[in-house]
């Protein structure tokens, strides 16, 4: 509730009180005075009481409304938090699930990403990675239980860990890594760790009193004026909307689509566990409960989340319409991708994401009622190839 609707609740609670009290001290006057009317009161003297009280309770309904806008309001916004680094000590010790190594790959960054093999999110910091040619140790997280993860106070997938001078340096949100990690490559003056301090969390009261935490500028490159240089404010501006996009409308037409039904949502898992290599990381018992009751949750989950993001009866529908409506602002560029001749963030965006499916049904779907199949191969060639090593 806003502080004035509790105001004017305020007005209205005070000016009943104010009446009942102004009622009654008149009426003991009255009696003093060998005034009061036994009988009933005088149409005059409720009116004046009526008058009176909605007077006084404006007045001080007004006057406490006042107070409670102007009270410090510290539990709606704290300050500003970086990521802290870490020591090894504060890192276990596990054996990476696979361990990707490009030629020629000069970034000098020692990464750890730990990651759901099919989780969009991280299929858009592997997106990333790949295209530059950017080498990185892989642990793939049980998405049940999260063992692998626990060191950490951030509780979601990608984590990306980066080794540096000092300790290591986590990175949390796909979107603040790859805008982290883009700045870092493109401005060789600043040390990955200073480049993280320009992504501060905040945390604040949400609807509910819920807490919730918010990375601050993880669209934005932190970028000097001479590296911004080779791109006008438009194209950047540009970027930047497609990426915010992706994460706030493509990404919720995934799952409603890919659990669609029980049959569609246990062969999204049966293939997650194969592109994950389950069977290798985790024991039997474990990958079964990821997989059947994965598959159930995620079903019921999927029908929620329709709702959520008003997808139309047929989901599909939904996801072959904004696949359509990025596909078109290529074509109207005229260029194979968004970025022009070469992808840019966007594109990388999208890509990671749809990547996310291409085993599920709703992605053979997808290429068969949409636009989006030329664009998407196309991505695929040039992020297998590390076509943007040359640009790292």
């Amino acid at each position: 509730m806003s502080l004035i609707s509790k105001g004017l609740r305020n007005y209205t609670v005070l000016s009943s009180l104010t009446r009942d009290v102004c009622s009654k001290f008149l009426n003991r006057r009255m009696i003093a005075t060998g005034t009061a009317n036994t009988n009933a009161k005088s149409p005059k003297s409720t009116l004046k009481l009526s008058i009176l009280g909605v007077g006084l309770g404006a007045l001080v309904g007004t006057g406490y409304s006042i107070h409670q806008l102007n009270k410090p309001r510290g539990h709606i916004l704290n300050e500003q938090t970086t990521i802290p680094m870490l020591n090894e000590i504060e890192i276990p010790k596990i054996t990476p699930s696979k361990k990707i190594r490009t030629v020629g790959d000069q970034s000098g960054l020692k990464l750890t990403l730990y990651q759901y093999q099919t989780c969009p999110f991280c299929c858009k910091v592997r997106a990333f990675l790949d295209y530059y040619g950017i080498s990185y140790d892989v642990i793939e997280v049980d998405p049940v239980l999260r063992q692998a993860i626990k060191w950490s106070p951030y509780k979601k997938v990608p984590i990306l860990l980066a080794k540096v001078n000092e300790g290591y340096q986590p990175l949390n949100d796909s979107s603040m890594i790859i805008s982290a990690l883009s700045s870092y490559l493109q401005d060789s003056d600043k040390e990955l760790h200073e480049v993280v301090k320009y992504y501060p969390y905040i945390t604040f009261m949400g609807e509910g009193g819920v807490v919730k935490s918010e990375i601050m500028n993880r669209y934005f490159l932190m970028l000097d004026q001479r590296e911004n240089s080779s791109r006008t404010v438009d194209e950047i501006k540009e970027e930047r909307q497609w990426r915010k996009w992706t994460d706030s409308v493509l990404v919720h037409m995934l799952s409603p689509n890919v659990y669609r039904t029980r049959e569609e949502a246990l062969q999204a898992f049966s293939w997650f566990s194969d592109v994950g290599e389950w069977e290798q990381h985790f024991p039997a018992w474990e990958r079964y409960l990821m997989i059947y009751v994965g598959a159930f949750a995620m079903w019921m989950i999927g029908k929620r989340l329709k709702k959520r993001h008003n997808l139309k009866d047929d989901v599909r529908q939904s996801l072959y319409d904004e696949c359509n409506y990025f596909a078109k602002a290529v074509r109207l560029k005229g260029t194979p991708f968004m970025g022009g001749n070469e992808p840019n963030l966007a594109d990388l965006a999208v890509y990671g994401v749809l990547n996310s499916i291409e085993g599920c049904y709703a992605f053979k779907d997808l290429l068969n009622n949409s636009n989006i199949k030329t664009w998407y191969y196309s991505m695929k060639d040039v992020v297998q190839n590390h076509r943007g090593s040359a640009f790292a």
